[in-house]
């Protein structure tokens, strides 16, 4: 039963990875999409399929955490799927990011640590929001442009916090035809681009428009290569050019409307500095190759070409892999003077005809680098390795695997790279 046929009143104790409250009731698990630890809830079980757990939505807060706030996204108020943690104060939020990536670091990557030891989580900003540069909206048949609803096909119309300033701005005045997805960028220079995409459906069934995490799609089935390739997708450019300017550091990139970059405007800076310093921390030194792998438009081979002396080694040359196009023509583009070789392929596939890298920085999809592609890394016998993660299970199991090739982490950091939503990045710094 599902639904309102089955209503709970449960006491939450704890905090999952994937944002969801922790309660317990005849004898099973109960994960509670939009509660707190601490609160008393009625909520109904919206999947009860599962033996060892159940899960369920909340109806009604009967005692409330004191830092559960009013929505500070009108979307998400509203019913769409994109800001899960809007009703969490940020800071408690942060919280509950670092404890849910602490449970799985033990459970899943089988790393033991002091409570102390496990990464806080870091704000990338001093607003939770104003903070995505990218987003995708789905158009209804009146032609209004929003994110999908949670567990629905419906289409909310109210604007999410997330975006920069001025993306969302007159979004039903640019012209996007019913039943096709709107595709939005900010560029550093600060002009707006917009495209209409139409052409096949997602795996899901529907237009791939709403969604916390559906914007990496392109980015995770381009990484990943798997299975038959489906019609591309057309787009119809409605304001702006068809590249996408981004700037990190000196350096600028000119990426496809459609293409991968970071969803947070601060994030390629503060995710290439961490990952200079963790390594120049961990004692890397003199001169180094190194392998960027996933490695889309290069931002991290420019980092390491443009900051390695002035961490004490210096990069000669780097092999970059990654599997779409509009990603490595970018790469191509903006570092054309460099000693970096450019690989199209998947990653798995191309590492066993790389030089030997003293330093991999490994920054994978959402499902992570997997099994086979972490013992290729280990088996190349790097000085260190910089691994990344969007999603704490698979980064964490790809670091639980690394650690049975004899590497340990030396160096974490974890930051709310999506404010307002339970995901969190991570970054690690492996040796042996």
């Amino acid at each position: 039963m599902t639904g309102t046929d089955v209503l709970l009143e449960l006491e939450v104790t704890g905090y999952a990875n994937g944002g969801a409250g922790i309660a317990r009731a005849n004898g099973r698990v109960v994960f509670v999409e939009g509660a707190l630890p601490g609160e008393t809830v009625l909520a109904a079980i919206t999947d009860d399929s599962h033996a060892a757990y159940a899960k369920a939505v909340v109806t009604q807060i009967v005692d409330a955490n004191a830092r559960r706030i009013e929505p500070g996204c009108p979307a998400a108020a509203a019913g769409a799927g994109c800001c899960d943690l809007a009703y969490v104060e940020p800071g408690y939020a942060r919280e509950l990011g670092a404890t849910a990536l602490a449970d799985v670091l033990r459970r899943i990557g089988g790393f033991a640590f002091d409570e102390r030891a496990a990464p806080s989580v870091e704000a990338l900003a001093d607003s939770s929001s104003g903070w995505r540069v990218r987003t995708r909206l789905a158009v209804g048949r009146d032609g209004r442009a929003g994110l999908r609803a949670r567990r629905s096909a419906a289409i909310v119309t109210e604007p999410c916090a997330g975006p920069v300033a001025g993306l969302l701005e007159d979004v039903d005045a640019l012209g996007a035809r019913p039943g096709t997805e709107l595709v939005l960028m900010a560029g550093t220079d600060g002009e707006r681009h917009a495209g209409e995409l139409e052409g096949p459906r997602s795996p899901s069934g529907r237009n791939s428009g709403g969604r916390k995490g559906r914007d990496d799609r392109h980015r995770r089935r381009a990484q990943q290569s798997r299975g038959a390739r489906s019609e591309p997708r057309v787009l119809r450019n409605l304001i702006g050019e068809d590249l996408v300017t981004h700037q990190v550091g000196e350096r600028t990139w000119q990426v496809p409307v459609t293409g991968f970059w970071q969803a947070h405007r601060n994030a390629p800076q503060v995710y290439t500095d961490a990952a200079l310093t963790m390594l120049a921390e961990v004692g890397i030194a003199g001169r180094v190759h190194a392998w960027d792998l996933y490695g889309g438009a290069g931002v991290f081979s420019g980092a390491l070409l443009d900051g390695d002396r002035t961490h004490g080694f210096e990069v000669t040359s780097i092999d970059l892999v990654d599997t779409d196009p509009g990603a490595l023509a970018a790469a191509e583009v903006t570092l054309a003077a460099d000693p970096v070789r450019i690989h199209r392929g998947p990653v798995a596939a191309t590492l066993s005809r790389l030089e030997r890298a003293n330093v991999v920085v490994s920054d994978p999809p959402r499902s992570g680098s997997g099994r086979s592609v972490v013992d290729a890394i280990a088996a190349a016998e790097p000085d260190a390795v910089v691994h990344v993660g969007c999603d704490a299970a698979s980064f964490d199991r790809d670091l639980g695997r690394f650690a049975a090739n004899g590497y340990r982490v030396r160096q974490w950091r974890a930051f709310d790279a999506f404010p307002m939503t339970h995901h969190v990045e991570a970054i690690a710094v492996l040796t042996r």
